[in-house]
């Protein structure tokens, strides 16, 4: 048997040679289809990889209340946009000061600006720096990390200290080849002491999250005075096992805060970290069935071409078979000597089409600043694909040869 398999291989890879370019052409079209499939699978992998690294450092026992967890709400088979009042200052600092729950910890912030310009001794930065107004539990929760310095105390928040943490972009920028620790910036003509630099974060969605200053709140406050200034409280739980539990304490806590009656709807939002990531990967699912459906119409051409030459194959060989099956040879081993072939070409086309489209998806992934991963499922998946084409395509031309009358067959020409 074995003997017998290494012999319709060594018959498959000589027909192969025989008709070289009619097989190379074939091997493309099958290619083309598990580029398709392969490349988006892996810029999608890419993408639910990058989206997972940004907020798992936010870790799954965090959650946030912001002034809005939908837009929109459906009400009687109609949507009608939901009109929330921002969540103030003394409100925030209520629900901080009423909000005990055990395990947890909570901290208020702000955007103060997005078009922030940043001035350090004769240099300046484009108006394009966030300033966020946070607290000294800001950072930890935020799941954020210092590289180098320190974080801010209660002392620097209490006593509105002229201090600030800067994104990693100020060290490659306006404070490069320099300690930025302890150097002074100026922002609004007001002057801040350096006393952090945020480890790296990268860009999402082309947004950069390292071009950004945390000050103390208070301090912000007093510098960006801008009307309706809405603010979001984010609480840590450090027990997993509380975190519904002190959901439901921190709603009915605000819902106190902004006098409910219990037969009216939350005005607020609360928005976990983990349902946030969950959200936005199940909007990657939508990308990865639109893969499936470019690579199977793409791969349903490759396997009529496939069928096709495998056709023409045994209608070219069609003395060879009767040769054969004169001498002895079983249908099964004419069957399973074409069936090789099919296979040989259909999983040559998938290795062709997989290098493509790893290497296709890695320069997307990196060209859009996503974090590349190997996609060992869509590996997986083209060899499956390639597999099931090569098997639907080769068993019609393999029955067609294995019933060749031998006789009719030896006197073709």
């Amino acid at each position: 048997m074995l003997k017998l398999f290494k012999e319709n291989i060594r018959i498959a890879f000589g027909s192969i040679r025989t008709q070289l370019l009619r097989t190379v052409l074939t091997v493309l079209i099958i290619a083309i289809g598990i580029t398709a499939l392969v490349s988006i699978l892996t810029v999608v992998s890419a993408l639910e990889n990058t989206i997972s690294s940004d907020f798992a450092s936010m870790g799954a026992n965090t959650f946030n209340i912001n002034q809005y967890e939908n837009t929109t709400r459906n009400r009687g088979g109609g949507e009608r946009e939901i009109i929330n009042p921002i969540i103030s200052y003394p409100e925030a600092v209520a629900f901080k000061n009423k909000y005990k729950y055990p395990f947890t910890e909570t901290s208020l912030s702000f955007t103060a600006t997005t078009a922030a310009e940043v001035k350090y001794e004769s240099s300046k930065t484009d108006p394009e720096n966030t300033v966020v107004g946070v607290d000294e539990f800001f950072v930890t929760n935020s799941g954020l990390e210092i590289s180098s310095g320190r974080n801010f105390t209660g002392f620097d928040i209490d006593n509105n200290a002229y201090v600030c943490i800067v994104g990693s972009d100020f060290e490659k920028e306006l404070l490069k080849d320099v300690n930025p620790i302890d150097k002074t910036l100026s922002i609004r003509g007001a002057k801040f002491k350096v006393i952090g630099v945020l480890k790296e974060k990268g860009s999402t969605f082309g947004n950069s999250q390292d071009l950004r200053i945390l000050i103390p709140i208070q301090v912000a406050r007093s510098l960006f005075t801008a009307p309706n200034i809405n603010y979001t409280m984010s609480v840590m739980v450090s027990k997993k096992e509380f975190l519904d539990k002190a959901i439901d304490n921190a709603t009915s806590t605000m819902r106190r805060v902004r006098k409910l009656s219990p037969v009216k709807d939350n005005n607020f939002g609360v928005v976990r970290s983990d349902d946030l990531i969950n959200k936005i990967l199940g909007i990657t699912q939508y990308l990865g069935l639109a893969s499936w459906l470019i690579g199977i119409i793409t791969v349903l051409g490759s396997s009529i071409a496939l069928m096709n030459i495998m056709i023409v194959s045994v209608t070219e060989r069609t003395r060879e078979i009767g040769v054969r099956k004169a001498l002895g040879a079983k249908k099964t081993t004419i069957a399973f000597q074409f069936f090789i072939e099919t296979l040989l070409i259909g999983q040559l086309g998938g290795l062709v089409g997989i290098i493509f489209g790893i290497l296709i998806g890695f320069g997307i992934a990196t060209a859009m600043s996503f974090d590349f991963v190997i996609p060992w499922g869509a590996i997986m998946s083209a060899f499956i694909t390639s597999f099931i084409v090569a098997i639907v395509s080769g068993l019609y031309p393999a029955v067609k040869a294995a019933k060749l009358d031998p006789i009719e067959a030896l006197r073709y020409e």
